[in-house]
């Protein structure tokens, strides 16, 4: 391993109340890494978007309360707010997108702003994001972030890393990486300065009601955006997407099976109920027959 270092970065918002004081243990206990730094970045913006409707939102409170414990007990260094201050967000956004956007938020209540911010604020050369509902394996005698490191390094267009999708089939090969011009937030693994050769970003808006408004260029939707607080900025995603296809970078995902890591998009009760066991489960290397080769967590398969 080189000493090139690497701080983990996690996202919590009042959605997340419900199970964050499991999951992020978890993540910090599989990822097994002498991370500079473990830190929980809170959102304490309104919920918009399709966030409004999720099940089990908790109060600015009860999430302050979570995040407390979660310090208190040594799982994470540090916890921060997003900055949404005004100068702040226009700073950023003029290095990421070279254009002052009014939004902070995709269209379905994501933080842009957030993500910035994370990758801004680090301090080490390399930084791994979760999202706080992510779950993950990896082998007890096995290092993802090394293997990934040492790849970044020896592959100078390898702009984003993460282990495999979903747990290994029969077919999952054991060496190297497949690569990818799509992008995804839930978890990746980044060199800071070379993000910074990467940015600026597209700015992508959603099609609009009135079809006309689609043949607008860019630069007078995003003009018009910011005069009436109109219109939908598209996913962060989309837009590091359009951006590695304009250039040659890419994503790697790491084929090893030796890591490994699931996404449940369920929150009902049921879900929460089974939790526990599905972390230990995982953390055991055990999964249901019916999930290998699936990123998305299968609900009727474990409980």
């Amino acid at each position: 391993m080189t000493n090139l270092s690497c701080s983990l970065w996690i996202f919590v918002a009042r959605t997340d109340t419900s199970f964050l004081l499991q999951t992020i243990p978890h993540l910090v206990k599989v990822n097994n890494f002498p991370f500079e730094e473990k830190v929980l970045a809170v959102d304490t913006a309104p919920l918009i978007g399709d966030k409004v409707i999720r099940p089990f939102i908790g109060t600015m409170k009860e999430l302050r309360e979570c995040t407390e414990k979660l310090l208190q007990a040594g799982v994470v260094d540090r916890v921060v707010d997003i900055n949404y201050d005004a100068n702040y967000h226009k700073q950023v956004y003029k290095k990421h997108f070279c254009t002052p956007i009014r939004f902070t938020h995709n269209y379905k209540g994501y933080p842009i702003l957030g993500s910035i911010f994370c990758i801004e604020e680090c301090k080490s050369d390399y930084i791994l994001h979760f999202d706080s509902d992510m779950l993950m394996y990896q082998q007890s005698n096995h290092n993802w972030i090394e293997e990934a490191v040492k790849l970044m390094e020896e592959n100078p267009q390898m702009m984003f890393v993460r282990p495999l999708a979903g747990p290994p089939t029969n077919e999952t090969k054991s060496d190297y990486y497949d690569v990818f011009k799509t992008f995804g937030s839930r978890v990746y693994l980044i060199n800071r300065q070379r993000f910074d050769k990467f940015i600026p970003l597209p700015v992508i808006w959603r099609n609009y009601n009135k079809k006309w408004m689609n043949h607008l260029p860019t630069q007078i939707k995003t003009v018009l955006s910011n005069l009436t607080g109109k219109g939908k900025l598209d996913s962060w995603e989309i837009m590091v997407t359009q951006r590695l296809k304009q250039t040659d970078y890419f994503r790697a995902n790491l084929t090893n099976p030796a890591a490994w890591t699931l996404h449940p998009k369920d929150r009902s009760p049921a879900f929460l109920t089974a939790l526990p066991n599905i972390i230990a489960r995982i953390e055991a290397g055990d999964f249901p027959a019916q999930q290998a080769g699936k990123y998305d967590l299968i609900p009727e398969a474990w409980y």
